[in-house]
C-alpha cells in the first residue's frame, strides 16, 4: 500500500489470555529509503523534474514522495478442548519503504540550502505515514492475540472474524493518512510551504 505527497502547482510559480505485552512487542519495523533521480539548477527546475519523474500512484497521479509497506504475519491458531479456536500468537514482519527524490548533480550553495530544507520536510512528512502504519500493525496485533471463536474446531470461523477486524483497522489507517495529507497540502500547510520555499527565487 502507498501513501504519498501529490504533485500540484502553485500560481506563484507553478479465550486464552493474550500474551504479556513484553512478549507481543518483540518486533520492530524495518525502514528503508529508495530514491529516484531528478535534475535542475533552480528550485522550479527541480520541482518540474519531480513532476516528470516522480513515482506514480495508480495510472496517472505522480507524487513527490510516497511510503510503501510490506506486512506479513506468522500466526498460530489452536483448537480448544471446548470446541473453540483461539489465535494464540501473531508476530508481524513489517518493512516500510520511503521513496524520495534526489538530485543527480551538485547544486549551488544557495540552492542546496533550499533543497536540504525541502527534502528534510518531505521526509518528515513521509515518516509520519510510517508511524501511522506501525500504529496500525500494533492495533492489529492487539485485537489478534487471544481472539477466540466458539464452535470452531477447524479454526475457520476465527480467521473470518479476524479478517473483518483487519478490514476495519485498515480503513481507519487509510482515512487517518488521507486526513493528514489533506491538512499538510492545504494552502498554508507544511507541504504547501515547503514547495513554495523551494520554487520561489533562484
Amino acid at each position: 500500500m502507498r501513501r504519498g505527497i501529490g504533485i500540484w502547482w502553485q500560481a506563484a510559480c507553478l479465550a486464552l489470555m493474550p500474551l504479556p505485552a513484553a512478549a507481543q512487542m518483540q518486533w520492530r519495523a524495518t525502514e528503508q529509503v529508495q530514491t529516484y533521480a531528478i535534475t535542475g539548477t533552480s528550485g522550479i527546475e527541480l520541482y518540474a523534474s519531480i513532476g516528470e519523474r516522480g513515482p506514480k500512484i495508480g495510472r496517472e497521479v505522480r507524487t513527490i514522495a510516497h511510503t510503501n509497506f510490506k506486512l506479513t504475519w506468522t500466526r498460530k491458531y489452536e483448537p480448544q478442548p471446548n470446541g473453540a479456536c483461539t489465535l494464540v500468537s501473531a508476530l508481524p514482519r513489517l518493512v516500510i519503504t520511503y521513496v524520495l527524490p534526489k538530485p543527480v548533480s551538485a547544486l549551488s550553495p544557495d540552492l542546496k540550502k533550499k533543497w536540504d530544507v525541502f527534502i528534510a520536510g518531505v521526509r518528515r512528512h513521509e515518516e509520519v505515514h510510517g508511524v501511522m502504519i506501525t500504529d496500525m500493525v500494533k492495533e492489529i496485533e492487539r485485537v489478534s492475540v487471544g481472539l477466540s471463536v466458539p464452535d470452531d474446531p477447524k479454526c475457520a470461523k476465527v480467521r473470518t472474524e479476524l479478517q473483518a477486524k483487519l478490514g476495519e483497522i485498515s480503513r481507519a489507517q487509510r482515512q487517518r493518512s488521507s486526513d493528514f495529507d489533506r491538512m499538510e497540502m492545504s494552502d498554508g500547510g507544511n507541504v504547501h510551504q515547503l514547495i513554495l520555499n523551494l520554487v520561489n527565487g533562484k
